[in-house]
């Protein structure tokens, strides 16, 4: 399916760009520790669908991770430290950052500003960067594994909390991938919205999965699309479970569509070639509810 990334490139993006840039195996979950190790999930700044910039692009973050070592991660789009064009989607050839470059967790960004830096971190994992080091020849891996992990600073810890907004959860990893017509939640953070957080919370119907693509991706429609600055936001599945991270806005053959790439796939990879001993996604610490 062919599409453009999701990644904002800042304040200064033009309506002129927007229009034709619409971008930019092992343990796979662990129940949150108890509450006291999180802040709480109506008073945490850093958390699922906070905004995170990387030179001066936007995007949102996906999910809360940790390791045997006890650090703590959140997930973005690794095109969100990419450097080519919109249509640069082949993450085994792509322009891209060097690791360890800093993150900052923000609120309230906008085309006018970056908002508040309420956390820092570093990039620690990008799979565009680790295909292009280990000549990853698989098309559907270099299509469509757009996944990237920022290392929270140790100073920023206690800030973090892992539950989705608004939706709550994760309650699990969806190892099975979505079938045509399942609902998909979402929670999207772009500066294209201004800090306007009630415009983030989407619902949205999955459009199945072609066998061809190997479960790399679930293509789906949301009640108003992922714009740039959603680019990397998290999707839960009806029953709550880690199911997807946003990557590309489809323009063939499903117009207005976004398609999402699978985070079990996107994880097992990073399980099997990030060197991060005992990654796994933490489950967030209130329950999953799509009546809100």
């Amino acid at each position: 399916m062919r599409g453009t990334r999701l990644k904002s490139v800042g304040a200064a993006l033009s309506a002129a760009v927007l229009s034709v840039s619409i971008l930019a195996a092992g343990q796979e979950a662990t129940a949150a520790p108890t509450l006291s190790t999180w802040a709480p999930a109506a008073t945490a700044e850093i958390h699922p669908g906070v905004q995170t910039y990387t030179d001066g692009g936007q995007c949102t973050a996906n999910f809360v991770f940790t390791d045997d070592a006890g650090n703590v991660y959140l997930g973005q789009a690794a095109h969100c430290s990419g450097t080519g064009a919109a249509t640069d989607t082949n993450g085994c050839d792509a322009g891209t950052l060097p690791l360890n470059i800093e993150v900052t967790f923000n609120k309230g960004g906008s085309l006018v500003s970056g908002g508040t830096v309420v956390g820092r971190g570093t990039l620690a994992y990008s799979s565009w960067n680790t295909m292009q080091e280990r000549n990853e020849s698989d098309a559907n891996t270099c299509a469509y594994n757009d996944f990237a992990l920022v290392k929270v600073a140790a100073a920023d810890v206690a800030k973090v909390n892992p539950t989705v907004p608004f939706w709550g959860g994760p309650v699990g990893l969806n190892t099975t991938g979505t079938q045509a017509g399942d609902k998909v939640y979402s929670y999207g953070n772009s500066s294209l919205r201004g800090g306007r957080t009630e415009l983030s919370p989407k619902t949205g119907v999955s459009l199945g999965q072609d066998p061809a693509d190997g479960g790399w991706t679930h293509p789906l429609y949301t009640a108003t699309p992922g714009v740039p600055g959603d680019s990397g936001s998290a999707f839960l599945d009806a029953e709550g479970n880690a199911v997807g991270t946003l990557s590309t806005l489809g323009l063939a053959p499903l117009p207005a569509s976004n398609n999402i790439g699978d985070l079990a796939h996107e994880l097992a990879y990073a399980q099997n070639h990030s060197g991060i001993a005992g990654l796994r996604l933490v489950l967030g610490t209130e329950p999953f509810d799509p009546a809100l």
